[in-house]
């Protein structure tokens, strides 16, 4: 235990030494929630893999590969780097040049209003507050497995030591600590994945008592099961607000894309290795153990206190980084969506600044209230990422290639795609679920808009190809602020 606590203890120094630093270097709500519009190239590919490599990932993926085999990195993994990689190249150079805050943010300068309601609704309770509380869920499990500590005590601890560090030093401190963080998650994981390798007698010997469905890509299920499982899945990191803070964060059109395909391709390599970890783990793991504890009872068991230590903090790193860029993104979302394009349009920077705060509060507890109902983890994650792709992605392809999509479109797609989701469970259907609310989505998107015509406050433009006023505002207030 001494081992443990000492990492520990000495991580969250590091740490809240970091966020005391740019609690005071931090001085616009511009930088607190976006870093500014100016981050380089390796903070943005450090922190695109420390945010990747969350709870879903040691934890969840582990759990996965235990119960399913390496067939889960082909329906979930995968899929989500595809996408990821899909996002960044077909879409960073025409969304950095907006120069946004959010996903919402989007819809809300396209369409005008109050058309941004619900994709900030959706990103800041449906998405960030469940992923929120599986990272508290995660920590709370370290601290149980290291120091002993009760699970709802441990959610408690974790509570605290996240929402402090994330009102100190906003997405700055965090980008800043994901580059450091992610050297630690790299070698944390592989050195997890060598010592199973060797524990387990070697290749050979995992081969020759691994049953060939949790080998095969395909696993027991075959390729249909995969690729449904694969649609619930990877559609969602094209709306993913993790990424586009990033975009967004990048200094340049150029940094945002080298940084954003750098950082995904090594996330996706170290992809396989949790579930390499879960398969292997079947060799002298009982199959009847909670998969949500697999990485932590391997690593317990696998490595000795001074080893399995900096993996335990390498795993700790990448829960701290994944609960303040979801802390962060529902912040944007509440602040950036709500308070200041609807209720206090002229605030001043101080105002926004303690709006930004203050939800990073709100959605803490939220997100802490949460973590003491979950009980499976990679279930509530697929369940966040299938609703809020069925709900956002045809809305947010529209707006980026359709000059025609509509204000009245884009909100009964949203809503009628939401409802059609959420009831799928009770409707005893035979069609795939994520296909339904895809379905429900891009038909009521094309009618209603066919049928209806354009608002007085949209910008008519397909921004793929033209950019909204935003950037040409943006850029204006920038210059005169060089002046």
């Amino acid at each position: 235990m001494t081992w443990y606590l000492s990492y520990i203890v000495i991580y969250f120094i590091l740490m809240f030494s970091m966020g005391v630093y740019y609690f005071f270097k931090v001085k616009t709500y511009d930088d607190y929630l976006i870093g500014g519009w100016n981050t380089g190239f390796w903070p943005i590919v450090g922190t695109i893999i420390s945010t990747w490599c969350g709870a879903a990932v040691f934890i969840g993926w582990v759990g996965m590969g235990f119960t399913v085999g390496l067939s889960g990195f082909f329906k979930f993994a995968l899929p989500g780097i595809l996408f990821c990689l899909l996002l960044i190249v077909a879409f960073a150079g025409p969304l950095r040049r907006q120069r946004l805050y959010t996903l919402a943010d989007l819809f809300g300068e396209r369409f005008g209003g109050k058309s941004g309601i619900i994709p900030s609704i959706l990103s800041a309770f449906i998405y960030s507050v469940p992923t929120l509380a599986l990272q508290m869920v995660g920590m709370s499990t370290i601290f149980k497995i290291t120091l002993g500590v009760e699970l709802n005590t441990g959610i408690a601890i974790s509570f605290v030591l996240i929402v402090c560090f994330t009102i100190l030093g906003g997405l700055p401190a965090t980008i800043i600590t994901d580059a450091l963080q992610s050297v630690i998650v790299i070698i944390g994981i592989i050195v997890l994945a060598v010592s199973s390798v060797i524990y387990a007698g070697g290749f050979q010997e995992i081969l020759a008592n691994t049953p060939i469905d949790y080998i095969s890509p395909l696993g027991a299920e075959g390729l249909g099961s995969v690729l449904l499982y694969a649609l619930s899945v990877g559609p969602f990191y094209l709306v993913w607000q993790s990424t586009w803070q990033r975009i967004f964060a990048s200094k340049s059109e150029k940094v945002a894309k080298r940084a954003g395909i750098t950082g995904f391709v090594i996330a996706g390599a170290i992809s396989i290795l949790p579930y390499s970890i879960g398969v292997i783990a079947r060799q002298y793991v009982p199959t009847d153990m909670d998969a949500d504890l697999i990485f932590s009872y391997v690593t317990a068991e696998l490595l000795p206190p001074a080893v399995g230590g900096i993996v335990f903090i390498g795993l700790m790193a990448a829960l701290m980084t994944g609960a303040t860029s979801f802390i962060l993104q529902g912040s944007s979302n509440l602040t950036r969506d709500l308070f200041q394009r609807l209720i206090k349009p002229n605030a001043t920077n101080k105002q926004l600044m303690f709006s930004a705060r203050l939800s990073v509060v709100i959605i803490s507890i939220l997100g802490m209230v949460a973590a003491y109902f979950v009980t499976n983890i990679e279930t509530a994650y697929q369940w966040a990422l299938r609703l809020s792709a069925t709900v956002l992605v045809f809305p947010f392809l529209a707006v980026m290639f359709w000059k025609k999509v509509t204000k009245h479109g884009m909100i009964w797609s949203m809503i009628l795609a939401l409802i059609a989701t959420l009831s799928w469970p009770y409707l005893n259907l035979t069609i795939d679920h994520t296909i339904f609310g895809f379905a429900i989505s891009i038909l009521t998107l094309v009618i209603v808009s066919l049928l209806t015509s354009h608002d007085k406050t949209e910008q008519v433009r397909a921004v793929y190809w033209e950019d909204l006023d935003s950037a040409t505002a943006t850029t204006e207030t920038t210059k005169e602020s060089t002046t």
